[in-house]
């Protein structure tokens, strides 16, 4: 799948609109392409393949790590009390809900259920990772927030969309039901929100700024699924 441009970085915000909406605008080829990615369809038919389901959880345990060391590296940037409140329920959703429950779905495919297996990252898995802890570890709380947020707001979005019709196969409703809620929504919303309430969006080269993070953010989100797709030969199920 190619990967959609970014959006128009010139895009002028409605009157009260909010910055993480305006950044999903900006951004919108690749947010659609990503939610509504093969991969995704699959799942939410339940007739992905095991294999490869596998595999996606193989690489995902990975990320899901790296993923919480940067939501760590934004707490330190948290100005109050209620920041560091709402990023600290962001990084308890990681690792302890989704890490434990990726391991868990690695056994029932038939992978292994343990940390620290000796399963190497992807160069899409290391460049994405790469990206939001650099973005995390040497900017500032919007910027940190820009890179994480595509991740945890999209799979809200697929889990809405998917949990209207639940798979069959258990494997693929437990996935779906892991983000498919009222406390997995709240904490998306707490997560922009906390991005809205730092960022000026008449700052036009703030907002240029952060619709490139928010959208590389984006594109990895799409590149990891095409990713998983493949496998690790490369090449999607039933490729000639």
């Amino acid at each position: 799948m190619t990967v959609p441009q970014t959006g128009q970085p010139g895009q002028a915000a409605q009157p009260g609109q909010p910055a993480s909406e305006l950044l999903r605008e900006r951004g919108a080829a690749a947010w659609s392409a990503a939610i509504s990615h093969p991969m995704v369809a699959g799942i939410g038919a339940g007739t992905l393949p095991h294999p490869t389901f596998r595999y996606y959880f193989e690489q995902n345990v990975l990320y899901l790590e790296d993923y919480a060391r940067a939501i760590a590296l934004i707490i330190g940037r948290a100005p109050d009390g209620a920041a560091i409140g709402v990023l600290t329920r962001f990084l308890a959703q990681i690792v302890e809900t989704e890490l434990p429950a990726n391991h868990a779905f690695l056994a029932r495919l038939g992978g292994t259920a343990q940390p620290g297996g000796n399963t190497a990252m992807t160069a899409v898995t290391y460049a994405y990772t790469r990206h939001l802890l650099d973005a995390a570890g040497r900017h500032d709380l919007a910027t940190g927030l820009a890179a994480v947020l595509p991740c945890q707001w999209s799979y809200g979005e697929i889990a809405t969309r998917l949990a209207g019709a639940t798979p069959a196969d258990p494997v693929y409703a437990d996935w779906i039901s892991m983000f498919a809620g009222d406390g997995y929504d709240e904490l998306v919303r707490a997560s922009t929100s906390l991005l809205d309430q730092r960022t000026d969006v008449a700052d036009e080269a703030l907002m240029t700024s952060l619709a490139a993070v928010f959208d590389r953010s984006t594109r990895y989100e799409l590149a990891f699924w095409d990713m998983a797709l493949a496998g690790p030969g490369g090449r999607p199920p039933g490729a000639p």
